[in-house]
């Protein structure tokens, strides 16, 4: 993957096909391969039509690994891909994140609103104006010698998680304990461009999308139905939904 230097940081990113550009910020403890090329975005958009950018976020995949959680954070992640625009030349993009990766996309259109064509917040819906619970469970279960150690059943998933995605455990850990910077409803009601919040209905961690759809004012919600958290992401439906969003918005 190629790299490029954000504010000091080593990112990577990866730069596929031909079109009208889309931005991909992928989730927590993921990574661009796993959260967009496994599961078929990358494959789906390119065949759609599109130019595909997504970055590994500072700390995880091919990205430096940080250990300290000040140089952490939404704002400063979403200022990440603002430079990767920047770096490639690109002045306006549709942008799509998931869980994490769409409080990084409603920095990014809050602080620079002119660089968004259309948001995508996926896997995140009304608890984005909610403060973040359980990360210190979850720190600790990323800093704990074994997984084995790990009773809290949500903070082992992630660990487990972390796990499969071969992530540098203590750079996760910096990540989710650097400052939880809020979203409030009246910062996600400046966001002028068209929104889709698409969340699993069974998804108990990013809350309900059409609570977040009301707070935005070109948003509209899907649910991905029968889905949690971690199975949204590469469904079907959810693909057809960004596609038919994509040809509607101006």
């Amino acid at each position: 993957m190629p790299h490029f230097n954000s504010d000091g940081v080593e990112l990577a990113y990866l730069d596929e096909g031909e079109g009208e550009p889309i931005v991909l910020v992928h989730g927590f403890a993921s990574n661009s391969q796993v959260n967009w090329v496994d599961t078929g975005w990358v494959r789906h958009l390119k065949a759609g039509g599109r130019r595909v950018i997504a970055i590994d976020n500072r700390g995880h995949g091919n990205s430096e690994k940080i250990h300290d959680p000040s140089l952490y954070g939404g704002p400063r992640m979403a200022e990440d891909v603002r430079r990767l625009m920047d770096h490639l030349g690109i002045a306006t993009a549709d942008v799509m994140g998931y869980s994490m990766g769409a409080r990084i996309t409603a920095f990014l259109a809050i602080a620079h609103p002119e660089r968004v064509r259309s948001a995508i917040f996926a896997g995140l819906g009304g608890n984005m104006v909610r403060p973040m619970a359980g990360t210190g469970p979850i720190a600790a279960a990323l800093e704990a010698p074994s997984i084995d150690d790990v009773t809290n059943a949500t903070a082992r998933t992630f660990r487990a998680f972390a796990e499969q995605t071969k992530s540098d455990l203590k750079a996760l850990a910096a990540c989710i304990r650097s400052s939880r910077d809020p979203i409030t409803p009246e910062a996600l009601a400046t966001i002028p461009c068209p929104a889709l919040v698409a969340v699993g209905s069974d998804d108990v961690i990013g809350g309900k999308a059409g609570d977040l759809a009301k707070l935005l004012p070109r948003g509209e919600a899907f649910v991905i139905e029968g889905r949690d958290h971690m199975k949204a992401v590469g469904d079907r439906s959810y693909k057809t939904a960004v596609m038919d969003f994509l040809a509607r918005r101006p």
